[in-house]
């Protein structure tokens, strides 16, 4: 019942994200037609490529909560990170090839826009990116999304350039009225450089997250150390000389190999005691996270463990 909440919640974010990129994918667009701006392109092209990905998103995060099967032997999890890592990736491309554009159209001598309408949009997009990315966040963070996680990133990313724009086209707008609207022509490709800048280190670092997932490398030390300690506090009552642990992430699901090293003074009592061992921490465990998926071996021999 747990699952089915926790599927229909996740489920009702990421349609919150989808109908929001819509949305501004036409205001993006719209806009830029109107003020004739690069960088608000930039921003509606941005949410165009979010709008196409965050419909796979949804068919991915259904595809998440299949059991495994005969194809997935350890279930569809694994491909939540493979479409975290390709989402990135597209990110990157598009700020490359916008900020080469950008530098070009700036040694051109720089693009005039229709300030005033522009701030406008500013305002709009910036609000209403800052406001889905923190409902996002929220959600992510009370449902253990990593798929979530990542939208809310992906709409922080969008609330920045919109932010961006909007500070770029007030100080074009200035200029105009100052009687240095000379220079306000320089401002749309600088502002398009500005926001390429700023938008990179989310997606380069959602692309090295979501690579080390891919390889099945260790999470990192905290957040093992913090697995570990959560581990050894079920297994109080066990008379053990060492535990081993490794974990591995995919997507959603934290796996966890656990190696007991007995002491000499641990009486086996059959193998229903040795499960009910495990089906205990592993009952704990999921209390602290609803996500963990635990396979639990019991040796006498340390060197077994590895």
């Amino acid at each position: 019942m747990a699952t089915r909440s926790h599927a229909h919640h996740e489920q009702r974010a990421l349609k919150l994200s989808l109908y929001g990129v819509l949305c501004f994918v036409v205001l993006g667009i719209g806009f830029a037609l109107i003020t004739k701006s690069d960088a608000i392109l930039f921003d509606g092209v941005y949410s165009l490529i979010a709008f196409c990905m965050a419909i796979v998103t949804l068919k991915v995060a259904r595809l998440a909560q299949r059991p495994d099967d005969d194809k997935f032997h350890f279930g569809y999890t694994a491909m939540e990170p493979t479409l975290n890592l390709f989402k990135s990736l597209i990110v990157i491309v598009t700020c490359v090839f916008a900020l080469t554009g950008a530098v070009n159209r700036l040694l051109a001598g720089g693009n005039q826009a229709e300030y005033g309408l522009a701030i406008v949009y500013g305002v709009i997009s910036t609000t209403g990116c800052f406001y889905i990315a923190w409902r996002m966040r929220r959600s992510s963070m009370d449902y253990r999304s990593d798929l979530v996680g990542v939208e809310a990133k992906t709409w922080f990313v969008d609330g920045l350039l919109s932010f961006a724009v909007l500070l770029g086209f007030i100080v074009a707008w200035s200029l105009e009225l100052s009687g240095l609207g000379h220079y306000a022509p320089l401002v749309d490709p600088l502002l398009l450089i500005t926001l390429v800048v700023l938008a990179l280190p989310i997606p380069a670092k959602i692309l090295f997250d979501s690579l080390k997932e891919v390889v099945a490398m260790a999470p990192p030390e905290d957040v093992v150390d913090e697995i570990e300690n959560q581990l050894l506090e079920t297994l109080t009552d066990v008379s053990t000389e060492h535990v081993e642990l490794r974990v591995s992430k995919r997507g959603r699901v934290t796996y966890l190999l656990v190696h007991v090293v007995v002491a000499d003074d641990f009486e086996v009592r059959g193998i229903a005691a040795l499960d009910q061992i495990r089906e205990k921490s592993e009952s704990e465990l999921k209390q602290w996270n609803p996500e963990i998926v635990m396979d639990m071996l019991f040796v006498r021999d340390r060197e077994l463990a590895g």
